[in-house]
């Protein structure tokens, strides 16, 4: 399996609807959205397989203090195959070592976190989006 890692290769909006869709991840499939928000990403890491988009790391960051890890998402067939952490490692280099990686999980990603360096936490708090 040859899978080459990019940072900031903007991927099509419809290939990331399509990966987080494959992936299981609820996220919005509107092509203007997924666009908005790849594009006001601070740090966007991708993996590919050839030309096809197998992952992405979408992450939010001030460069000096915390970085938030908004989106990971792998195809669901390579998901063991250590894409997913690549991508964190590749993110945690390029932010630094004064940067803080935090992120929300979602739930059937609760056990993976820990095994890739994350610590659980219990102080975070969040108002939902309305849509």
């Amino acid at each position: 399996m040859n899978i080459t890692y990019e940072i900031g290769v903007m991927p099509t909006p419809e290939e990331v609807i399509e990966l987080f869709v494959q992936a299981g991840l609820k996220r919005p499939t509107e092509p203007e959205r997924i666009a908005l928000m790849l594009k006001n990403a601070d740090l966007l890491v991708t993996a590919w397989q050839e030309d096809k988009l197998v992952g992405v790391c979408r992450t939010i960051t001030d460069w000096a203090w915390c970085a938030y890890l908004a989106d990971l998402a792998v195809f669901t067939d390579l998901k063991s195959s250590g894409i997913g952490k690549e991508m964190i490692a590749i993110t945690r280099e390029k932010i630094g070592p004064q940067c803080m990686l935090i992120l929300l999980s979602v739930p059937t990603a609760f056990d993976y976190y820990p095994k890739v360096g994350f610590n659980k936490e219990n102080r975070a708090f969040s108002i939902e989006r309305i849509k």
